[in-house]
Formats: C-alpha cells, sequence, structure tokens
C-alpha cells in the first residue's frame, strides 16, 4: 500500500457474515500499481464494523472520503471510498503555477483578435466613416458569438471539448489572417464591398468566441479557482496589450504615408502569431500538465462524457462505460434547467454586469465623447484606461478581504452600477476629459471585479459535469448580456440625426 500515490477510489464488500470479502481498486490517475484484492478474512462481527475496522487499517496519510452503504436484507453491505495519497507531489499540485500562466495566455488569445479589431476602431473610421464601424461590427459579431453559444451550451454535455477549443483557435487565426489579406486585396481603399467583407470576418470572430470562451470557462469551471481567475485575467489583459500595441504602432507610423494601413496590418500579423501560440499551448502543452490531468480524471470519475479526448491526448484512458454499469446513482447530475433555476441570481448578476457595459464601452466611449485636447488620442486613451482598470478589477479577487462572495451583495454591486449611466451622459455633456477617464476607469475596475466574483462563486460545491454544464450557462447569460448592451448603445445616437 506504501506504493501508492495519486487518486483512487476502493470498493470494500463485506459480505452477509461480515467476512472482507473483495477489494476493488480503480485507479483514477496512472501513476501506481494495481492494489491486489484481498482474500476472505473475518474483519468483525458485523458489516458495519468490517467496513469501519477495514477503513481503520488505512494509512493515517491518507485523506479519504468514506461513504458506508447500508447492509442489504443479507446482511451484505459496501464501503466504497475516494481517497488521494499524500506525499511524492500530489497531482493536484503539480504544475499548478505553469497551468496558471497557460491559462492567462489562454484567456488573452481568447478575446485578442476580437479586440484587435476593435482597438484599430480609428483605421476602420477612417476607412468607413459612414457606416459606424464600432458600432457595426459589434453588432454583426455579438449575434454570432451569443447565438453558437446556446447551441453549444445545450450539448455541452455531448461535445467533445478538445475539437471545441482547438477548432476556436484555429478559426481565430484564419480568421485574423484573411483580415490582412483582405486588406492587402483591396490596397486599403474603402467602399461597400471591403466593409461586408470584414463584417464577415468579423461574424466569424463570433463564431470563434463561441466555441473558445464557453469551452474554456466550463472546462475550468472544475478545476482549481486560481485557473478561472487567470483565464478571466487573461480576457481583460487582451485588451490592456491591444490597447498598448495600438498606441505603439501608431506612434511608430503616425508620421509615414500610409500610418493608419501599415500599422493595422502590422498589428494583426502580431495578431495572427499570438493565437498560433495559443492553440500549440491548449493543443500540446496544457492538457498534460498533472494538476490538469488530476482534475479531469475526477471529473470523468464523476460522470463526465466531456473531458475523454483531452485525457487520452494526455496518454489516460477512462473506463466510464463500466463504472455506469457498476454505479449508476453516482453519475446522476443535475439538468441544465435545474442549475439555471438554482442559480438564477448568479444567471442575472453576470448579465447585468455585460448589458450596462457593453452600453457604454466602446461605442459610446469613441464616438459620444465630444473633442477634447487629446484630439484623435482621446478615444484610444479611455479604452486603454477601461482596459487597464478592468484587468486590475480581476486581480482584487485574490485578496481575500476585497472578494465579494454574498450573493445579495453582488446583486447589489452590480445593480448600483447603473448609476454609470447618468454620470457618464452629464460627465460628456459637461465635463472635462479627467472626469471621463475616472468614470472609465471605475467602469473597467467594477466590471473586472464583478465578473471574477460571480464566475468564481457560482460552481463550488457541484459536481464535476455540473461545473461544466454551469459554466457554459453562465458563458451564455454573459453574451446575452454584452448582446443587448451592444443594442442599447445605439440609444446614445437619439436625436443626432442617424
Amino acid at each position: 500500500m506504501s506504493g501508492l500515490r495519486g487518486l483512487h477510489h476502493l470498493r470494500l464488500v463485506i459480505n452477509r457474515k461480515g467476512f472482507l470479502e473483495h477489494v476493488h481498486q480503480q485507479r483514477l490517475l496512472p501513476s501506481s500499481p494495481a492494489y491486489p484484492a484481498s482474500s476472505p478474512s473475518r474483519a468483525s462481527a458485523s458489516p458495519a464494523r468490517a467496513a469501519l475496522a477495514a477503513a481503520a487499517a488505512l494509512p493515517w496519510r491518507w485523506r479519504s472520503r468514506l461513504l458506508l452503504v447500508a447492509p442489504g436484507a443479507d446482511g451484505a453491505g459496501e464501503l466504497t471510498m475516494s481517497h488521494e495519497i499524500a506525499g511524492a507531489g500530489a497531482p493536484q499540485v503539480q504544475g499548478k503555477f505553469l497551468g496558471i500562466f497557460v491559462c492567462w495566455i489562454l484567456g488573452n488569445g481568447s478575446l485578442f483578435a476580437w479586440n484587435s479589431m476593435l482597438t484599430i476602431e480609428d483605421y476602420y473610421v477612417a476607412l468607413f466613416p459612414t457606416y459606424h464601424p464600432t458600432r457595426v461590427l459589434t453588432l454583426v459579431y455579438q449575434p454570432f458569438a451569443f447565438g453558437i453559444t446556446c447551441i453549444l451550451a445545450y450539448h455541452e454535455a455531448k461535445l467533445n471539448t478538445r475539437k471545441r477549443n482547438l477548432l476556436g483557435f484555429s478559426l481565430f487565426l484564419l480568421s485574423s489572417f484573411a483580415l490582412i489579406m483582405l486588406d492587402v486585396g483591396t490596397k486599403g481603399r474603402g467602399g461597400l464591398g471591403p466593409f461586408i467583407g470584414v463584417c464577415i470576418i468579423s461574424g466569424l470572430f463570433g463564431t470563434a468566441d463561441a466555441h473558445v470562451q464557453g469551452g474554456l470557462v466550463g472546462d475550468l469551471a472544475f478545476m482549481c479557482p486560481e485557473f478561472m481567475q487567470s483565464f478571466l485575467a487573461g480576457l481583460a489583459a487582451s485588451g490592456v496589450l491591444t490597447s498598448a500595441l495600438r498606441l505603439i504602432t501608431k506612434a511608430s507610423f503616425e508620421n509615414s504615408q500610409n500610418g493608419l494601413r501599415n500599422g493595422a496590418i502590422m498589428f494583426f500579423s502580431i495578431t495572427c502569431f499570438f493565437e498560433l501560440v495559443c492553440l500549440l499551448l491548449y493543443a500540446y502543452v496544457f492538457p498534460k500538465l498533472p494538476i490538469v490531468k488530476y482534475y479531469r480524471a475526477k471529473a470523468a470519475s464523476e460522470g463526465s462524457k466531456t473531458v475523454a479526448s483531452d485525457l487520452a491526448a494526455a496518454g489516460h484512458k477512462t473506463e466510464h462505460d463500466r463504472q455506469v454499469e457498476e454505479d449508476p446513482q453516482k453519475f446522476e447530475r443535475l439538468s441544465t434547467r435545474e442549475l439555471l433555476m438554482k442559480n438564477i441570481d448568479y444567471a442575472a448578476d453576470i448579465f447585468l454586469i455585460y448589458v450596462l457595459t457593453l452600453s457604454i464601452f466602446p461605442g459610446f466611449l469613441s464616438e459620444d465623447t465630444g473633442s477634447h485636447g487629446l484630439g484623435t488620442w482621446y478615444a484610444l486613451v479611455l479604452i486603454a484606461m477601461y482596459n487597464v482598470w478592468d484587468i486590475i478589477g480581476r486581480y482584487l479577487p485574490l485578496i481575500e478581504c476585497v472578494k465579494i462572495t454574498s450573493r445579495k451583495g453582488l446583486t447589489a454591486a452590480i445593480l448600483s452600477r447603473f448609476l454609470f449611466i447618468p454620470a457618464f451622459y452629464f460627465t460628456a455633456k459637461y465635463g472635462d476629459q479627467g472626469y471621463m477617464i475616472f468614470l472609465t476607469s471605475l467602469l473597467g475596475l467594477t466590471n473586472g471585479h464583478l465578473t471574477v466574483c460571480v464566475l468564481t462563486e457560482a460552481p463550488k460545491g457541484y459536481k464535476g459535469p455540473e461545473q461544466n454544464a454551469l459554466g457554459n450557462v453562465l458563458v451564455v447569460c454573459l453574451l446575452a448580456g454584452i448582446f443587448s448592451g451592444v443594442v442599447l448603445d445605439w440609444l446614445w445616437l437619439v436625436g443626432k440625426g442617424w
């Protein structure tokens, strides 16, 4: 027994005479030799005592979860235990910091391409001045992201998560390259035709986002909370990186001929490289981390079918069908509808966060804040400040005294954000650029902080398959909020002649 390492599942079978009849071991991680079956032996005068005696005989360093199955009519019973054996580098901590870093990179890649399109809005405004590109591109993107996410969330229990995420990152890469080819092919000319082409690529970005964001949030929901926090911080960091890169490329090409266009092409070349890195990391690095294999094996032991391909890529096989036959009750789970009803407040919270944010950012900040001393740099500075404070807000929950864990407290904080609407309206009309920068920073800070609080608190207390399903449901609500916010953003144009 001293050679056992990793996560194991033991079934101790007690016969009606109180004998320890058989020990069955199932290894959830391939890290130890099989535990030999015991020969029948007298354990105690009763099945319950026999089971307890068998459990007491286990080494103290085994951390165990025990379930004593009541004896049947013939006096027989079972003791089922899932235990993690301490020592020799437990798999649930090996590779954790590398996993956190990879999750941060994957979070970046999930929105890097779309944020790139938003951040070069100054180029598209100059190229398509009469088409309101910032608002239209967002309006095209969101139906694809929301609609396809709904379909994928409905079928999440049957989907191959690995193929879903790899398809998403591949689509990000190919669409970013297509945007460069479109610009080169049209030689940077505007007009309706090129604008329609850009809109089609925006729809492809939405499709890729639906695959990646829902797939990864569902996947990380049953892993350690630090992975989810790092992924969400990466989503915000993509905005910071794209804003910083755009400021650099704009400054580098500002005084050259076709400076805006050259900067935009370089920008999307960097995007292509970054999406390729994400694709390779998810395909070859992330699934082989011991901590990731541990959590996926644990989810598989609880009935999850979505992780089978990822475990196979890491060289680990599951025996789901045989386990279901042996213990069908173990694999019962709440339906998606039941999960939604039990977490309707969290679903409403994440929806309202993004309804408010997207009704202001980026459309209002790009077109409706008036003329100020920063000139053409003003909109870029506002978007950059939002992104910087958004990522700061996503790291604040790491400080326990700051993190909001109360369900009622979260709802109250989220509803109070709707005071931003009159605040932005009157600041744009009467205030100067300093007040607008402050409000934009506060908008980003609260958006990031509340997003992490909701998405890390909601999955707690559920089985792996339920956490995966709930993660997908919350992403649907998030994208529904984004789509609604994008539509409501057009209300700022009422009375302005469009």
